[in-house]
C-alpha cells in the first residue's frame, strides 16, 4: 500500500510542480504494477483496474490511514497559508486535515488542462470500474453548485476489505433497513412439495446463469434486469428458510429488509428509504428479501385523500425500483391476494408455500428431533403427523419446548406428554383447539 501511496504523492507533486512553475519540476510518474501488493493488488487484477482507476481508489482510501495526506502536501506549496480553489479539497467538524473531492480527483488526474479535465470527467461518468460500481462516489450537493466539489468517498465495506483483507458486512441501521440472514442447514432440511421444489430450482438456476445469458449470449438488450419472484403461504411454511438456502449454495448474501425502518409517515421518506436501499443494493449480487411486504406492496386504493394519492405514488415509485433492479427480489406474503396486481403481473415466478400434508409433517418430525436422545415408545410420529395439521415452524417449536422440558425434569427420553403440551401451546398462539 505504501507504495500506492508514493504513486499517488508523485502525481500531485507532477502536477502542482506545473501550477506552481517548479524550477526542477519532476516529471510524469508511472506505476508499477509489481509495486502494488497486497489485498488492494488481488482486486486490481481481478476487476483489470486502469491506472487511474488505482489512483482514484488510492485517493479515496488514504484519509482512513494516513489523516495528513493532502495537507501536508499542499503546505509544501504554500508554506504561508492560502488557497488552490482546483486542488479541491474541504474540511469537516471531525477531521483535522484535508479530504478529497471529486475535484481533487480532477486535479490528480488534468492538472489545470482544460480538454483533460473534461477528458476525465466523461471518463469518470462513463467508464470507470470504480464509480459505476460504486465503490467510490461523489456526494451530492446543493443545487447550483459543481458537481465535482462533493467529497469523495470510499464504500465503507471496501474500506474495510482493503486493509484487513475482509469486506465489512453492512449492518442493521437507519440509513441500512436490512439485516443479512443465514443459515446452518441444508436443502435436504427444507421439507416442500415437489411443485415447490421444482420452482424454486429455477431461481437457482436463474442465480447461476443469469451473467452468461445476458453478456455471453448477448440477451440483456432483449431481457429486463433482475428477477422478481413471489414468495405466498401461511406462517413457518419455510418462505425465509428458502431465500437464506438460495444464498448460501450460489455464494451470495440475503438481506431482509425491515419494513418497520423504511415505512414513513412523511411524504417522501419511504421513497427515500427504499431508494438508498436499492442504490446500495445494485451492483453488490445481493438477494433483497421483503418479509411481509404487504405493508409496502399491498393494493392500491382508489384517491379519496392526499394521503391515498401519496400512498400510491410510494407504490409506482416500488413498482419502478423493483424492475429496474439488476438482482433477485423475493417478496413474502401470508396471501397472494394482498400484493397489488401491478407487481405479481411483472413477477417471473409466484409459488406458493403450502402448509405441509401428512408425510411432508412426518419427515419433518424425524428430521427435527434430536438423534442422539431417545423418544419414548408411546410417542407414535405417524400419529401426530396425521393428526396434527401443525408447519414446520410449529414443529421446530414444539420440539424446542419438549426437549426443554426433559431437560427441566432430567428425564433421559422425550415423551408424549411434553409433545402434547407442546402442541397444544402452538394451537393456542394461533387462536385454534387441539
Amino acid at each position: 500500500m505504501e507504495n500506492l501511496f508514493t504513486f499517488l504523492k508523485n502525481q500531485f507533486v507532477f502536477q502542482l510542480d506545473i501550477v506552481f512553475q517548479a524550477p526542477n519540476p519532476l516529471g510524469k510518474p508511472v506505476l508499477n504494477p509489481m509495486d502494488v501488493t497486497g489485498f488492494i493488488n488481488e482486486f486490481s487484477i481481478e476487476n483489470n483496474l486502469t491506472e487511474i482507476d488505482m489512483l482514484l481508489l488510492a485517493l479515496a482510501l488514504v484519509p482512513h490511514v494516513k489523516p495528513d495526506f493532502l495537507s501536508s502536501i499542499i503546505a509544501d506549496y504554500l508554506p504561508n497559508g492560502g488557497e488552490l480553489p482546483e486542488f479541491g479539497g474541504i474540511k469537516t467538524k471531525n477531521h483535522r486535515g484535508i479530504l478529497p473531492t471529486g475535484e481533487t480527483a480532477q486535479f490528480l488526474i488534468a492538472g489545470n488542462d482544460l480538454e483533460e479535465r473534461i477528458s476525465f470527467y466523461n471518463y469518470l461518468h462513463n467508464q470507470s470500474f470504480l464509480y459505476q460500481k460504486k465503490i467510490i462516489r461523489i456526494e451530492t450537493v446543493p443545487g447550483g453548485e459543481p458537481k465535482l466539489s462533493g467529497m469523495l468517498f470510499l464504500e465503507e465495506e471496501y474500506i474495510e476489505k482493503f486493509i484487513t483483507g475482509k469486506i465489512l458486512k453492512p449492518q442493521l441501521s437507519s440509513v441500512f433497513p436490512a439485516q443479512l440472514i443465514e443459515t446452518s442447514l441444508e436443502w435436504d432440511d427444507l421439507v416442500l412439495n415437489t411443485t415447490t421444489l421444482n420452482y424454486i430450482k429455477e431461481i437457482e438456476t436463474w442465480l447461476k446463469f443469469n451473467e452468461i445469458l445476458l453478456h455471453e449470449w448477448d440477451m440483456k438488450s432483449k431481457i429486463k434486469p433482475g428477477f422478481r419472484v413471489m414468495f405466498y403461504g401461511a406462517p413457518g411454511t419455510g418462505k425465509t428458510l428458502t431465500a437464506s438456502l438460495l444464498g448460501k449454495y450460489t455464494q451470495r448474501d440475503v438481506y431482509r429488509i425491515d419494513l418497520s425502518m423504511v415505512i414513513s409517515k412523511y411524504i417522501g421518506e419511504t421513497e427515500k428509504n427504499l431508494s438508498s436501499l436499492f442504490d446500495k443494493a445494485a451492483d453488490k449480487d445481493w438477494i433483497l428479501f421483503f418479509d411481509e411486504a404487504d405493508a409496502v406492496f399491498g393494493k392500491r386504493t382508489n384517491v379519496r385523500d392526499a394521503h391515498d394519492k401519496y400512498a400510491n405514488q410510494e407504490v409506482s415509485y416500488l413498482l419502478q425500483r423493483i424492475e429496474n433492479h439488476p438482482g433477485l427480489v423475493i417478496l413474502a406474503s401470508n396471501f397472494k391476494a394482498n400484493i397489488d396486481t401491478a407487481f405479481t403481473r411483472r413477477f417471473q415466478s409466484i409459488i406458493e408455500f403450502e402448509v405441509p400434508s401428512y408425510r411432508e409433517r412426518l419427515l419433518l418430525w424425524q428430521n427435527n428431533l434430536p438423534k442422539g436422545i431417545r423418544i419414548d415408545d408411546d410417542v407414535n410420529l405417524n400419529e401426530l403427523s396425521k393428526k396434527y395439521d401443525i408447519t414446520g415452524a410449529n414443529i421446530v417449536n414444539i420440539i424446542q419446548y419438549a426437549c426443554l422440558r426433559t431437560l427441566e425434569d432430567e428425564n433421559e427420553t422425550i415423551n408424549l406428554h411434553h409433545l402434547l403440551q407442546g402442541i397444544k401451546k402452538e394451537y393456542a398462539k394461533e387462536g385454534k383447539m387441539m
